[in-house]
């Protein structure tokens, strides 16, 4: 049954955890932690996110703390790096931060940026990977399919892993791949999986070849998991630049399906200058374990948010706690 509001405002603990790179934007990621009955769980959709959007995200909270996940089939989940929006000679570093990974995904497409800095950085990537590594990259549905072409044919020197939503609507999706046949770089859908009313709906266009899921926004793991099974595609679990909380339960979901075959985006954790406890999800020898996390009461008070901030937050889950099914 759904806790009433009162049990996940009793222990809520809000953080705010600074960024080593800016990500999309983001300087300081904000969380909202809650202890139920069964561990800790997270609640962090993105600040500009409406309630009916962020209402699955507490679902996915909720079920998380108050139920156990499907068994786990893996220990250990296999994990990418993650390059954001950074000059090319700064990505050294960053892969630096993502011990033993051998896949990179890198963000392309940034608002302002230029497609010169997109083929910079990406072959900065392939260049600190070797042939043998895997990138990939991730356009965040900012092109249309004329850009997106153009920008895929520029980059496909550097042998591609897939192309993630590199268009938004899933007609310009099908038309690229019909496009770029002759470059044979699959293409990933996430925000048409996430943010979309059917998120089978690509799946049955044929507009992906492969799915990138996270957990929270599609409700929790169950419900994200049955969704992969429904769609018959391969999938790729990531996060939404969670704290070590948010990413274990990314972890189960990746630990209970079946088939993996690609690394996965839930190594995040070494993107933060900060994490809720002192044994974090960072990547180790290019993977993290699947297990729970419990937070450090000295950490979640060394990054606690303001009060005017945690009661924004308390009044967001009152709001979204009020859209739930009973």
């Amino acid at each position: 049954m759904l806790p009433g509001v009162d049990d996940l405002l009793a222990g809520l603990r809000v953080v705010a955890l600074p960024m080593v790179t800016p990500f999309r934007g983001v300087t300081v990621r904000e969380a909202a932690l809650v202890q139920g009955p069964v561990g800790w769980t997270e609640f962090a959709p993105f600040v500009e996110y409406d309630d009916a959007e962020s209402a699955a995200w507490l679902a996915a909270a909720i079920e998380f703390g108050w139920s156990e996940p499907p068994a786990p089939l893996r220990d250990v989940v296999p994990v990418n790096a993650t390059v954001p929006a950074v000059p090319a000679a700064a990505v050294p570093g960053v892969l630096a931060r993502f011990p033993g990974c051998r896949t990179a995904k890198v963000k392309v497409a940034e608002p302002g940026g230029r497609l010169e800095d997109d083929v910079a950085r990406v072959r900065a990537a392939r260049e600190v990977l070797g042939p043998e590594g895997r990138v990939r990259i991730d356009a965040n549905a900012a092109w249309n399919v004329d850009e997106a072409e153009h920008a895929l044919r520029a980059l496909s020197p550097f042998d591609l892993e897939y192309a993630e939503q590199p268009c938004a609507r899933l007609e310009e999706l099908a038309e690229l791949r019909n496009r770029i046949r002759d470059l044979a770089i699959p293409v990933a859908a996430d925000e048409s999986v996430r943010k979309a009313a059917d998120p089978l709906a690509v799946a049955r266009a044929g507009a992906a070849d492969l799915l990138v899921i996270k957990a929270a926004p599609l409700g929790g793991v169950r419900r994200a998991a049955a969704l992969v099974a429904e769609a018959g595609l391969p999938a790729v679990v990531s996060s939404a630049i969670d704290t070590s909380v948010g990413l274990a339960m990314g972890a189960f979901l990746a630990a209970a399906l079946p088939d993996l075959p690609y690394d996965c985006g839930l190594g995040t954790a070494a993107l933060l200058g900060a994490d809720v406890t002192d044994d974090p999800l960072t990547p180790l020898d290019g993977g993290i374990p699947v297990r729970r996390v419990t937070p450090s009461s000295a950490l979640l008070d060394r990054w606690a948010a303001d009060r005017e901030r945690t009661a924004w937050w308390a009044d967001r889950i009152r709001r979204c706690h009020a859209l739930l099914p009973a």
